[in-house]
C-alpha cells in the first residue's frame, strides 16, 4: 500500500493520542498506558449498560482506532447487561485495575465523560446519558466545556 493510502489511519491514531493525552492531563497521571486502559474500560461499561442501537451509535463517533477497541469482545445479545447500577459499573471499570487500584474510581470515570462530553456530539452525548441508569448518569458531570 502506498503512503498516500495511509492517510485515514494516520489520521485516526493521532486523534486516539489527542485522546488519550487529553485524558491522561485530566488525570495528571503522566501514563498514557494507564489513561488509555482507563478509557477502554470506560468505553466497555458504557457500552455494555446501553441499548444495542445507542451503543453502535455513541461508537460511530468515536477515531476509528478507538472504535475498534470500543467493539472488542462486544456480545450485543447480551446488552444491556442486567446489572446496570453505579456500583456494577465501578466494578467492571476496576477490574481492568487490579495490579494497581485506581484511587478514586468515580472521579476517573468522571474524566472519560468529561472527556466524551467535549468530543461527542451534544445530541449523542444526550443519547448516551438519557439511556444509562440514575445512578450512573448521576456520575456524568454537567460540563459547559468547549466542544472540538
Amino acid at each position: 500500500m502506498s503512503a498516500q493510502g495511509l492517510e485515514g489511519l494516520e489520521h485516526t491514531v493521532q486523534l486516539t493520542h489527542i485522546w488519550i493525552n487529553d485524558l491522561d492531563d485530566r488525570l495528571s497521571w503522566n501514563d498514557k498506558a494507564r489513561s488509555y486502559r482507563l478509557l477502554k474500560a470506560v468505553l466497555h461499561a458504557l457500552r455494555d449498560s446501553l441499548k444495542v442501537n445507542e451503543a453502535v451509535d455513541l461508537g460511530a463517533q468515536l477515531p476509528g482506532l478507538l472504535r475498534g477497541a470500543y467493539y472488542e469482545q462486544w456480545r450485543p445479545a447480551i446488552t444491556p447487561i442486567r446489572n446496570r447500577n453505579v456500583d456494577q459499573f465501578l466494578v467492571r471499570v476496576n477490574e481492568s485495575f487490579k495490579r494497581d487500584p485506581l484511587a478514586d474510581p468515580a472521579g476517573a470515570i468522571m474524566a472519560v465523560f468529561e472527556l466524551l462530553t467535549e468530543k461527542i456530539t451534544e445530541g449523542e452525548i444526550s443519547d448516551v446519558k438519557r439511556c444509562l441508569p440514575k445512578g450512573i448518569r448521576n456520575i456524568w458531570p454537567e460540563t459547559n466545556a468547549v466542544r472540538h
